[in-house]
């Protein structure tokens, strides 16, 4: 297929889309939200456990030791790039609705993604190795540093983490990967041999905090809040952020002096964001009416992160030298 249609055979599109489109024509209210926050947090406590179970403590003992990778990608991911989010939180204040202002900032302090920075970081002729091992390193840490940044960083107006918020991270995220790994030994090659089922199980559990998520945003007049002047204004900022963000990573890794395929992994990981974390931790630290607002930013620029990494993953394998 080709580089430009890639986006189109990408089944978590299609989730986003259904899962966006669903909680419009049939949100979740009252006392059905309720319950769906409850199964969206089971499903949250489902996935960190498998997610435990299939990121080897060998490949997180090899990525610690690549610390001229490892160490300058933490600092781009959540120290850069949540400054970029900052900055351009405090623009959109200008012209979008502060909860969607701040999704700007939330979606800037969340690590990579895994599978779609490794796979473009294949086709673009990259470490692949290197790739997996540093957004796996990159995603754990990002369950420990993202809400506590975003809160440093936002102040009043991102969300309190208070010792409630902090117990739900700590059950519905950090628990279940503990305990994942703790058992791995006895269930890592069941889950890898089952690697297509089990890539369906995020993208079902990223669905439902979506839905989640989009339904009080909905019950709370998230449709009425846009014309078409603030749609311009949201897809032109998102886009900007991207462009910065691919820029800086690619400069940032020349600057670092990495060899070429270490290179395009530090580009891919360090500019494309996880709407597999970000989805799921919104729909612990915010209230569902909340959580829909502030997760508009990172559902677009997930999407337009896929839109551009095909052809410039194509170019690069192209342009070797």
């Amino acid at each position: 297929m080709p580089a430009r249609l890639a986006i189109l055979a990408d089944p978590m599109i299609a989730v986003l889309v259904v899962a966006t489109a669903l909680a419009v024509l049939l949100p979740a209210t009252g006392d059905a939200r309720s319950a769906a926050q409850i199964v969206s947090n089971a499903a949250i406590f489902v996935l960190f456990l498998v997610n435990g179970m299939r990121i080897a403590r060998g490949e997180i003992a090899r990525g610690l030791v690549n610390l001229r990778y490892f160490v300058p990608l933490l600092a781009w991911i959540f120290g850069v790039m949540a400054m970029i989010g900052l900055g351009f939180m405090q623009l959109a204040e200008l012209a979008l609705p502060p909860l969607v202002a701040l999704g700007f900032l939330y979606f800037g302090c969340l690590p990579s993604t895994v599978q779609s920075a490794t796979s473009y970081t294949s086709l673009a002729g990259g470490n692949v190795a290197l790739s997996v091992v540093g957004a796996a390193l990159v995603n754990i840490a990002g369950v420990f540093i993202t809400a506590p940044l975003f809160a440093l960083l936002g102040g009043g107006e991102a969300v309190e983490i208070g010792y409630e918020t902090i117990a739900r991270i700590g059950v519905i995220l950090v628990l279940p990967f503990v305990i994942g790994q703790a058992v791995q030994g006895w269930t890592r090659d069941w889950i890898v041999e089952r690697k297509a089922r089990i890539a369906w199980l995020d993208r079902g559990v990223i669905g439902i905090a979506v839905y989640v998520a989009f339904s009080g945003a909905v019950e709370q007049g998230l449709a009425g809040m846009f014309g078409a002047v603030q749609w311009a204004v949201l897809i032109g900022l998102v886009s900007a952020f991207l462009a910065i963000a691919i820029a800086g990573a690619w400069l940032a890794g020349g600057a670092l002096g990495l060899a070429r395929a270490d290179r395009i992994a530090f580009l891919f990981a360090g500019s494309q964001k996880s709407v597999a974390i970000g989805a799921p931790m919104a729909a612990i630290l915010f209230a569902p009416e909340m959580a829909g607002f502030v997760i508009a930013p990172l559902l677009l620029y997930h999407l337009l992160q896929l839109v551009v990494a095909a052809p410039l993953a194509s170019r690069l394998a192209r342009t070797p030298l």
